[in-house]
């Protein structure tokens, strides 16, 4: 069989598949499952087309994977086909273990599972059936192998996954803002000291990036319209949950009702190897189709949030910079609970709190660091004339708080 195959992506042209190993990797059953899971969950909501999936975003990233090897060899930097075809297979397998709607329910279907920690059983699950031939792909995932910059290109503040996702989301989107020079910035790599460094010539493609990154976490990630959906698809399983674990009927797929009757931790999955079977099984479409069964639902809090989702009727979001005084967020409960006959407890679910925040930059640790003409090595955000990064290394917090809008029509 030929498995040297090209796939047309909308954002690069022609993807290849370089090797019978990355092949059999993309034809699994767990790695199609991304097909069916959205790269940005509930952002359609706000932006209608973007409808892609985490097998685009995977694709993608291990294109630029490979971009950025032939970069990096043909700078003198002696790099082995096992250990790019590794690299390519890590990065390709990186998001393997996200679970529907991608981040928006990664605490309200388990018991605070990362997904990486789940495509790190999954892949030493591969690992097992593919012969042993994805431990480098481990080691480089992990950070256990030696040369750290393949670490570095899966995961790091300037790594390939960053570099496709925005540019991915930023197509899919049509927020032109987040667009970025990856080709530039992947031709502006090298090595020093089995190290990442960015070559001094790239800083202000460095400096375009971070603020493209900072564009798109609050116009597209933190959206305050998708911050309130998802916080209500959230609040949605959560009673799904409570009402399953109280002995109620909740319809759902046979392997979703198994992880609403179940509080699970990773242990669990390592113990169990059924409960991973199940999970591979999960996406989008299992929580969609609970979601519609239980618009009908005899739980006015279940039905009335299903309704909501599948109607589009969203609730009302406040963002401050501050917490908000506990008064007010008292009243408000209270007109929930008088507006809707529902419980103080049940309440909780109408009336939904949180804090979101972000910094483009996060110096100290991890950083992206510029390799000076005079071979000198430093953090970008030390860069004499970037005052721009700095001030992307400051986190920015905002407080949030979300209820039903016939609320508002009464009295607030």
């Amino acid at each position: 069989m030929n498995k040297k195959k090209i796939f047309n992506d909308p954002v690069y042209g022609f993807i290849t598949v370089p090797s019978d190993l990355l092949f059999d990797i993309i034809q699994h059953p767990y790695f199609q499952r991304l097909r069916r899971i959205k790269q940005l969950g509930l952002t359609e909501f706000v932006y209608p087309g973007a409808l892609h999936t985490r097998f685009h975003h995977a694709l993608g990233a291990m294109h630029l994977m490979n971009i950025a090897i032939q970069s990096l060899s043909g700078k003198d930097n002696v790099i082995s086909d096992k250990e790019c075809e590794a690299s390519m297979a890590a990065i390709l397998l990186h998001d393997v273990g996200h679970g529907p709607f991608s981040h928006a329910l990664e605490t309200a279907i388990f018991n605070q599972v990362p997904h990486e920690q789940i495509s790190l059983h999954i892949m030493e699950l591969l690992n097992e059936e593919f012969g042993g031939r994805l431990q480098l792909a481990i080691d480089i995932f992990t950070d256990s192998y030696e040369r750290r910059f393949f670490h570095q290109l899966v995961s790091s503040q300037l790594d390939v996954d960053r570099l496709d996702y925005l540019n991915r989301d930023s197509f899919y989107t049509g927020v032109s803002e987040g667009k970025i020079g990856a080709d530039r910035l992947l031709k502006m790599l090298n090595v020093y000291e089995d190290q990442l460094v960015v070559e001094e010539k790239g800083i202000y493609s460095i400096e375009s990036f971070l603020v493209s990154r900072r564009l798109m976490y609050w116009q597209v990630y933190m959206h305050k319209t998708v911050t309130s959906a998802e916080q209500m698809v959230m609040k949605i399983m959560q009673r799904a949950r409570e009402l399953t674990q109280r002995g109620i009927d909740v319809p759902a797929s046979q392997n979703l009702q198994f992880f609403l009757r179940e509080s699970l931790s990773i242990l669990d999955f390592e113990r169990d190897p059924s409960i991973m079977r199940r999970f591979v099984s999960l996406d989008d479409y299992d929580i969609w189709s609970g979601i519609k069964a239980w618009a009908e639902h005899e739980d006015k809090i279940l039905s009335y949030l299903s309704a909501c989702m599948l109607e589009r009727r969203l609730f009302k979001i406040m963002l401050s910079p501050t917490p908000f005084d506990l008064t007010f967020l008292a009243d408000v409960r209270e007109l929930a609970q008088e507006h809707f006959g529902v419980t103080a407890e049940e309440a909780e679910y109408l009336v939904i709190t949180g804090k979101i925040s972000n910094n483009a930059y996060e110096s100290g640790g991890e950083n992206i660091n510029v390799l000076t003409k005079m071979s000198t090595v430093v953090d970008v955000a030390e860069a004499s004339d970037l005052p721009n990064i700095q001030a992307l290394s400051k986190k920015v917090e905002k407080y949030y708080v979300c209820y039903p809008k016939e609320i508002t029509k009464i009295d607030l």
